[in-house]
């Protein structure tokens, strides 16, 4: 095996380095999926996706094109690697890739916005020592309005790197509910 040097572009993902970290990009990838959805000209949005509509299984006629829906659904999905903002809104947009509706292809158009409007987003990883681990979680009660299932999400921060998160629908239904509350350990101490 040969050295290839430094890293600078891996899955699609570019790795740009600093005296003070990494910071990794799905910028090109980004603008190849704005191209593929004929949106490349579009203009941006200012959130992905409004939290306070909730998306039915059964509501507007049938897309006309579902493969070409789970195609856009999919490659929203491996943007996520990089850009832990869209996780909640591109969880939604899975849910439904049995049977895309209407609406659902208004969501995935939406966050295609959101995109356009944030292609210099992407994942910073910091250098230096490593002091505490902090982890955030929240949830909504039954906010599914067919199966009444809760949407939980969890990120977790290593120093300030963020390092692991999370967006999913609960496979139960709630029969109670909790606070979110942070939780912050320190390493030190371990």
């Amino acid at each position: 095996m040969t050295g290839l040097g430094d890293l600078h572009h891996f899955l699609g993902i570019y790795v740009t380095r600093s005296s003070d970290g990494l910071f990794l990009s799905h910028r090109q990838y980004a603008l190849d999926l704005l191209q593929h959805a004929g949106m490349a000209e579009c203009h941006s949005n200012s959130t992905p996706v409004d939290v306070r509509a909730k998306l039915s299984a059964i509501e507007g006629s049938p897309v006309a094109d579902p493969t070409e829906y789970r195609s856009l659904a999919g490659a929203l999905q491996y943007l996520t690697l990089t850009r832990h903002d869209l996780a909640y809104a591109v969880q939604q947009v899975c849910l439904f890739m049995h049977d895309p509706r209407e609406p659902h292809l208004a969501l995935v158009k939406c966050i295609l916005r959101y995109v356009k409007g944030t292609l210099l987003a992407g994942l910073y990883i910091s250098t230096g020592p490593v002091d505490t681990l902090v982890a955030y979680s929240d949830a909504d009660w039954a906010g599914c309005p067919d199966s009444r299932c809760s949407t939980s999400g969890f990120c977790v921060f290593l120093e300030d790197n963020l390092v692991s998160w999370s967006s999913k629908r609960q496979t139960t239904v709630s029969r109670s509910s909790a606070v979110a509350i942070p939780v912050s350990v320190l390493l030190n101490t371990l």
